[in-house]
């Protein structure tokens, strides 16, 4: 069995386009699995994996949990809210007290930045990183970039736009690494007050003016904003962003061509996007869903160094 090049999933970065494409021909065996009667297979069976939550989530936690289940691995949820975390118990402490228990794969978030790449110096089970801070989420980045391949049947050579708030979103590099390894052109689009001051180096296109961003763009990824990171206020009102940045689909009729919307979750309807857009023949928004699950086995299953 091929096997990927790094013992732990911490970042896009870390990664190659070779892996990637194995993640996703892996995936796509997967997604077969995933949609016939019988929806487990046996090739996690005797491994643990402990999914240590250390910022809320529901999405992502539980299509990990639940690609880890059709895996026939075993599953340990840790959420430090309800922890010794809570008591004062350092990180390290409270991953090394879990491995006391013979666990084989860490799957983790995080609000500190680099907390998965810190863990991953200390100890032997293989890292995956479910986020951290606002630094990477690259099985999302993954799955999205499955979900492009899926939808267009390739990705080199696409433009895709990152709409919304890109200074917050750990979604938002890892999908610029993993769009720019697969050949893609990338563009992100927002309010200045939320670009990064150093965007531009990584070899996107910046572009304020959404209209433009959707007339340019194959596919547009919409991003949500994220209230709970922002520390001072960086546009006046919700109402006023959503009406510079909102996208509707009036505006998408409008295009002289067919695009594909996409989100990675949740939606703040009305926002970032108008609950029409959002269930419009555009958007694989859905779509994204399902794959999370594939792309997440594949991930697992890989890490594992499983055999088939």
């Amino acid at each position: 069995m091929s096997s990927l090049s790094q013992r732990h999933l911490l970042g896009i970065k870390n990664i190659t386009a070779k892996d990637i494409e194995l993640i996703f021909e892996t995936a796509d065996t997967f997604k077969e699995v995933i949609n016939r009667p019988i929806k487990k297979v046996p090739s996690l069976r005797d491994v643990t994996i402990a999914n240590i939550f250390f910022e809320n989530s529901t999405r992502t936690r539980l299509s990990f949990e639940l690609a880890e289940k059709r895996l026939s691995a075993d599953v340990v949820n840790f959420s430090a809210s309800n922890s010794s975390v809570k008591k004062g118990e350092t990180l390290l402490d409270t991953v090394h007290n879990i491995l006391a228990m013979k666990v084989d794969m860490v799957v983790m978030r995080h609000a500190s930045v680099g907390a998965p790449h810190f863990l991953s110096r200390h100890i032997k089970a293989n890292i995956v990183n479910a986020g951290d801070g606002t630094h990477e989420h690259p099985t999302q980045a993954l799955l999205d970039t499955f979900s492009i391949r899926e939808k267009l049947g390739d990705v080199q050579g696409k433009k895709v736009a990152i709409i919304g708030d890109i200074l917050h979103s750990r979604v938002a590099l890892s999908n610029i690494f993993a769009l720019q390894k697969l050949g893609a052109k990338v563009m992100v689009c927002g309010p200045p007050t939320l670009l990064p001051k150093f965007i531009a180096s990584l070899g996107v296109q910046v572009e304020l003016d959404v209209k433009k961003a959707l007339e340019w763009c194959d596919v547009a990824n919409v991003l949500r904003i994220q209230l709970e990171r922002q520390q001072i206020k960086y546009f006046p009102s919700l109402r006023e962003y959503a009406l510079y940045y909102g996208i509707t689909k009036k505006m998408l009729d409008n295009l002289k061509k067919q695009i594909v919307i996409m989100h990675p979750g949740p939606i703040n309807r009305g926002v970032e996007l108008s609950s029409d857009a959002a269930d419009s023949a555009h958007s694989i928004i859905l779509d994204q869903v399902e794959n999370g699950v594939a792309v997440r086995m594949a991930v697992l299953y890989l890490l594992a160094g499983a055999t088939a």
